[in-house]
Formats: structure tokens, sequence, C-alpha cells
């Protein structure tokens, strides 16, 4: 029956088909609300690209490779690791197209998860030649939904641990809206939003306002825990 019917909140319906809602190797439940989606819109060729894994023991894809022969590339800033195609490779919007071309990403393909604390509107604008059917990328649930402001882009920008990192989730879902995808939900816990390329939206997922599909920062599932302010003041930019 869940199957059969477009869905409204795929954060509600990844916990009525048999698929986990807990996080197996993501931090936030994550693991369940991907294959949700693909239970909806089906799989092409299993391809995935994540960037932002730390060393790549808990991260967006790795439940998909380890257990479902997907197969893709991790980069990371700090870490690598042969085992799992994980490669040392600081992201900016300026190298990441290349980055693409270096590793032989194929211009469709099934999974983008971006999370780098940081510049993560700037290098997904950027992202013009590859079209994931699927985008996986994080938003700060530290501020509102709206106005739709982004971090200033500093190529070298190095998360501090406050508040100030990213971009709200209006900028993203306008973002998404220019590139071709709806926002179909967020994570309970503020971190990750979720979008879809529309031409697979008709009878798999209705699209929702964006007050419905925030969530307010609730790290690690407790509500109101969010990161420290930025004692700076540093700017945001309307986008």
């Amino acid at each position: 029956m869940w199957l059969r019917r477009p869905i409204r909140d795929i954060t509600v319906f990844q916990r009525h088909i048999s698929f986990i809602e807990r996080p197996e190797y993501s931090q936030n439940g994550e693991d369940g609300i991907i294959h949700a989606i693909f239970a909806k819109i089906g799989s092409t060729n299993r391809f995935f690209v994540e960037f932002g894994v730390e060393d790549g023991v808990e991260c967006n894809t790795r439940y998909l490779s380890k257990h479902h022969s997907w197969r893709g590339l991790l980069m990371d800033g700090s870490n690598e690791n042969e085992s799992l195609n994980l490669h040392k490779e600081f992201i900016t919007a300026e190298n990441i197209e290349s980055l693409f071309e270096k590793y032989d990403v194929p211009n469709k393909f099934d999974l983008l998860s971006i999370d780098i604390d940081g510049n993560d509107y700037w290098v997904w604008k950027a992202i013009i030649h590859w079209q994931p059917r699927v985008v996986v990328i994080e938003y700060n649930a530290c501020i509102p939904a709206l106005p739709s402001v982004t971090m200033p882009y500093k190529s070298d920008f190095m998360w501090d641990k406050t508040d100030y990192y990213g971009v709200s989730l209006g900028a993203l879902e306008k973002l998404g809206k220019e590139k071709g995808y709806t926002l179909i939900g967020t994570d309970r816990n503020g971190v990750n939003a979720f979008f879809v390329l529309n031409e697979f939206m008709e009878g798999n997922f209705i699209a929702q306002p964006l007050e419905k599909l925030y969530h307010p920062a609730a790290f690690k599932g407790k509500p109101g825990n969010a990161h420290p302010k930025d004692k700076q003041d540093r700017p945001w930019v309307r986008v």
C-alpha cells in the first residue's frame, strides 16, 4: 500500500516500510530515508558520489555499497582509504567538476551526497555537467528556513564548530528549483535535505510547502540541541 501511492512526507513514509529507520552507517537515519526514496523511483547504475565523509566509516552511502552492491566515489579533505575508494581531496566550487572528471564519475548517476560544513551551496551550484537523480545535502538548521541565505563563498573555509556554516533550507530549495529538483523532506534532527529530480516526482512524491519540511536543530536527537552561536557575527548573503 505505501509503495503504491504518492508520498507527502518521506520521513513518515520510511517508517512504514521494511527499511531501517535507525542509522546503520549514517548519523541521522539517512540510511532509511535514502532507501525509501529509491523504493519509489528505483535505481539505474547504482552509482553514488559522497564527499565530506571523514574516514568513510559513518556516511550516507556505506550501507548501499556494503549491502546492496552500489559503487561510487568518496572524497574527504583529510582522509583516504583505497579499500573504500575514498580519496583525499579538498572540495571547492572551482575544482568539483574536474574531480568528477578525474575519478570518471558518469554524467548521470543515482545519488549525490554533500556535507562539507561550509560551502555546500556553492559547490552544488557549481555542478553543472553532471546530473544525479537524488541529492542529499546538509543545511544549517541553527538558522530559520527563510530568508534564503548562505555563507559568502570562501574557498578555504574551515568550520569552527559554531552555528556559522552552510546554508539555509530556503536557499537550497531555491537552488534545487533552478537545477530541476524538488525538496521532498529533511531528517528529523535537522541535518540533511533530500531532493529528487522533477521528472521522478509524479506518482511518487507530493511537493509540500517549505515550512512543513523544515526541521530545526535537534542534533543527536535532542530537540533544541544546536551549535554555539558565532561570536564573530560574520555575515550571510542572500541568494
